[in-house]
């Protein structure tokens, strides 16, 4: 029996070893410059140089002994022990286990391999040109159990010890060598292990599932992909593995051989931050490791890119380990990974990548020692790194410089746009720009351009007082990596410089007239000139009696002393002291910039001045024969006499709310009116005419206010408050009373009181307080004076508001269009009949206010009104307008369609019962 199976064993080496010698007889061929090999551990490593192969196609093929070519592909490379990728910089690689298919294996210790790179300009390769690169390697210290972790496989090869051959004489068996060696590999089964169980398949079907199992001389080993039905996948100290657990059996009669063949690889543990890539691997694999307590670690070693790393410090890298883990720590950027530019949704960033390896040697109680490689390509994500653009301009200089950046070398700049023009980098330069590349110290780079302020692609905007805005837009457009993908990058930079030069300006005066002179550099380029609210052009200079000249440098207004725009800062018999200003406006803001000011006195004679405050000064010459007392003179209300006189002229000043003064409005002004008169002294002679010396005379005072500059507060009322008003501008008319002349009146001459009872006999007094319940009507009634009998009052809109300002808001209207409204309370127009006191009952208006809902205390009622001419006609239906019902307006009284007028009385207070109770008891302790 122990014969026997000598006799196989030694049948069975010698058919390897004929093998071996076979193979290692073939003619090696010189390898091209193109393709670089090493031996590394126990793995064939090879790389082709990308630079020879870029734009053309190529593949691997190994050869086996008998000169068979077999294509390498991803089915064939995890079965057979090869590995095809590349190097993080693009280099093909290919990598064979020494214990691959197709290996000349002689004695376990060296190993040949040949492949052949077919390269061509097409795809087909039917013409490709091939290059035959044979690969020698020597390895003699195999452990009795070594363990490789490659990208797409796992592979463990096991020491056997099979009894060595003493007969010397061997030839009678030699013939037998090859079928001996056949059954020997048939003798084979392989038990897998799982959860679900143990199953045990022959060799040859698991081949079929993936598998590659084989013996060499002195070896068993198992080869696996990482996908197979029996791979279980688990976590080690936090780092998932992927363990295959298997037995391997050889079985004779009188023979039994059982090999642990159970293999475990990490197929994780990496982790990122932005500034270093982490990887770590079990320190022990229970797997592995049945007796931890056994376990000692020998030697922990890395490698990159095939090539073991005695100092990783020397790269500033780290490796560590402790009972639990080993890791390595590589920055990211460090010597031998790649880091490459590249783009990510429009997103400028960069990877790395670098090809680890880690080797750990240990020793337990179930085997002497394990060699332990793993192979590790990593790339870390997509890490963002955003572009900075650095404004570099030094103002003085009036160029742009503009620093983009950082970038790796793999980046360029192929174009920009500025403004709204896209230029290549030479169309740039021959166009002023200047663009240069910076290479920084650390290998990265970045882009700098310049811009002259005054190129016609820069935005320009005046600023502030004397400044201007240089705004640069540019758009760069650079390949980014390996790849060239497009990226785009803005940058938005500006400049502001204080080179503008203000205009100037200089004024005089003459008897009549203020003169400005104005520089115009930059004027209606820049800026405006605005005389109040009011564009000065020439439109406004001809409406107010301006007259404007220009030249090429300056522009002279000449302005009346009278003229709209003066402003009358003192006002006596002796002078005016007037003052013109004209605003200097940022043509885009309106902001006032500078405000150009001319103060002059003029010797005095007749005038009227309206102030913006509502106050009315009037210096009035009356020349009438005889001379009259102008002491006595006397406004509409003759409590207003002159604040100073002489024997020919009268002062007068005074507001525009007191002395009887009336208002209206049209389209353009608000119209206040006044009179001066003079009361003539008589002598009453009986049964006879009166008898005077003196004559009557009255001048009208107009003073113009206009609305536009103005806030308009509503489609009906426009704001006038004595507190905003603008500057106005005034006329005098003076008029005897002569038969056959009709007096111009532009402003109606009406007044409005509250009555106590409906009778409308007995008025609140002047001053006095006027207390009403809310329950109790108002009585309120409006009177036109001194105008013709034939002509009619018409309320045109009444409201009432908490302020006696016509444009306080909010406002409740009680009238609107002629009309009543029923919003708040009852109103109703109360019939009007001839007394002794009403005259005429066209000229009066009464209204009706009761069941009032507002929620106020204290109120005015407001009423705008105007006058017409109504013929009384039967009629029916006819919507509310200025004449009642029952009537149409006279054709023929356009006369007085301008002629309006407005009243304010109150304050009115209005009390809720219990108020109205302690009121009355008030007034009884009283």
């Amino acid at each position: 029996m122990e014969k026997v199976e000598k006799l196989f064993c030694r049948i069975l080496l010698m058919l390897l070893l004929l093998q071996c010698e076979i193979g290692w007889m073939q003619e090696a061929v010189s390898s091209p410059d193109f393709i670089e090999s090493t031996c590394f551990s126990s793995i064939f490593w090879m790389k082709l140089n990308k630079s020879f192969l870029q734009k053309k196609f190529f593949k691997i093929e190994v050869i086996d002994p008998s000169g068979v070519p077999f294509l390498v592909d991803q089915m064939l490379g995890a079965r057979c022990g090869y590995t095809l990728s590349k190097d993080v910089w693009g280099n093909p690689i290919f990598r064979a286990s020494f214990l691959g298919c197709h290996v000349i294996n002689e004695k376990d210790e060296r190993f040949s391999l040949t492949v052949h790179i077919k390269v061509s300009l097409f795809e087909d390769l039917r013409t490709a040109t091939v290059y035959q690169h044979p690969m020698h390697c020597s390895y003699f210290s195999w452990a009795p159990r070594e363990i490789l972790c490659e990208e797409n496989y796992m592979e463990v090869s096991i020491k056997t010890d099979v009894p060595g051959i003493s007969d010397p004489d061997t030839g009678e068996w030699m013939s037998a060598l090859p079928e001996a060696q056949k059954v020997m590999y048939q003798m084979w089964s392989l038990m897998f292990y799982s959860s679900s169980g143990i199953k045990s398949t022959r060799v040859t079907d698991a081949e079929k599932l993936g598998y590659s199992f084989n013996n060499t001389l002195a070896r068993v080993f198992l080869r696996s992909p990482y996908s197979t039905n029996e791979t279980q996948n688990t976590v080690v100290n936090g780092v998932a593995v992927s363990t295959i657990s298997s037995m391997s059996r050889y079985r004779q009669r009188w023979l039994l051989l059982l090999i642990d063949t159970t293999v475990s690889c990490p197929v994780d543990g990496t982790s990122f931050t932005d500034t270093s890539l982490m990887w770590t691997i079990p320190m022990i694999n229970p797997r592995l490791v049945l007796q931890e307590s056994t376990f000692r670690s020998l030697k922990v070693s890395m490698g990159i890119n095939g090539e073991k790393i005695e100092n990783p410090e020397k790269f500033n890298y780290t490796l560590e380990h402790n009972i639990t883990h080993i890791g390595v720590t590589i920055p990211i950027g460090a010597p031998r990974g790649r880091l490459q530019s590249t783009v990510s949704n429009s997103v400028y960033g960069v990877t790395y990548s670098i090809d680890l390896l880690m080797e750990h040697s240990w020793t337990d109680s179930d085997w002497q020692l394990t060699k332990y490689l793993v192979i590790k390509p990593i790339t870390i994500p997509f890490l963002p790194r955003i572009p900075i653009v650095i404004n570099n301009t030094v103002p003085e200089t009036r160029i742009f410089d503009i620093f983009l950046g950082v970038f790796l070398p793999d980046v360029n700049l192929v174009t920009l746009k500025i403004g709204d023009v896209t230029f290549s980098l030479k169309e740039a330069e021959q166009n002023g720009y200047r663009i240069s590349a910076i290479l920084l110290l650390n290998g990265t780079r970045g882009f700098e351009l310049e811009v002259p302020f005054d190129d016609s692609n820069v935005l320009k905007e005046y600023m502030n007082i004397n400044e201007t805005r240089y705004h640069l837009q540019v758009i760069y457009t650079l390949t980014v990596g390996p790849d060239e993908k497009l990226y785009h990058h803005p940058a938005d930079v500006e400049c502001i410089m204080a080179d503008v030069q203000l205009p100037e300006g200089i004024g005089y005066c003459d008897k009549e007239n203020i003169y400005l002179e104005v520089t115009i550099a930059g004027l209606f380029q820049y800026w405006v000139l605005y005389v109040g609210n009011t564009l000065l052009d020439h439109i406004t200079a001809r409406t107010n009696g301006y007259f404007i000249t220009t030249n090429d440098t300056h522009l002279l207004l000449q302005v009346p002393l009278f003229a709209p725009g003066i402003i009358y800062e003192e006002v006596s018999f002796e002078r005016i002291q007037a003052r013109f200003d004209l605003d200097l406006k940022k043509m885009a803001t309106l902001e006032t910039l500078n405000t150009f000011s001319i103060r002059c006195n003029f010797q005095s004679s007749e005038f009227i001045v309206c102030y913006p405050n509502g106050t009315i000064t009037v210096l009035a010459h009356m020349k009438t024969v005889p001379s009259i007392d102008m002491g006595k003179t006397r406004l509409k209300d003759n409590v207003c006499k002159p604040r100073e006189y002489t024997k020919n002229q009268a002062l007068f000043q005074f507001q525009v709310s007191t002395c009887g003064t009336s208002l209206m409005f049209n389209d353009e002004h608000l119209i206040y009116e006044n009179e001066i008169s003079f009361e003539k002294e008589t002598l009453p002679i009986q049964n006879r005419p009166i008898i005077t010396r003196d004559p009557e005379y009255r001048l009208t005072v107009l003073c113009y206010y206009p609305i536009k500059e103005t806030l308009m507060q509503s489609a009906m009322f426009y704001g006038s408050s004595s507190r905003t008003l603008p500057f106005g501008s005034g006329t005098m008319m003076s008029w005897p009373n002569s038969k056959g002349l009709i007096r111009t009146r532009q402003v109606l001459n009406i007044q409005a009181n509250m009555f106590k009872d409906e009778s409308f006999t007995e008025t609140y007094k002047s001053h006095s307080l006027v207390f009403r319940g809310l329950w109790e009507p108002l009585f309120f009634e409006v009177e036109l004076k001194d105008e013709a009998p034939n002509v009619e009052l018409f309320l045109e809109n009444c409201w009432m508001t908490q302020s006696e300002e016509i444009n306080s808001m909010p406002h409740w209207n009680f009238i609107a269009d002629g009309c009543e409204t029923k919003s708040y309370g009852s109103v109703i127009f109360s019939p009007v009949t001839a007394s002794n006191r009403i005259k005429y009952p066209n000229h009066f208006k009464r209204v009706r206010i009761q069941n009032l809902t507002l929620p106020l205390t204290e109120v005015y009622l407001h009423c705008t009104a105007n006058i017409g001419t109504c013929l009384r006609v039967p009629s029916s239906g006819l919507p509310c307008k200025p004449c009642p019902p029952g009537t149409i307006i006279d054709q023929h009284s356009e006369i007085y369609s301008n002629h309006h007028g407005y009243v304010v009385v109150g304050p009115v207070f209005l009390l809720q019962p219990e108020q109205f109770k302690e009121l009355n008891i008030t007034r009884n302790k009283v």
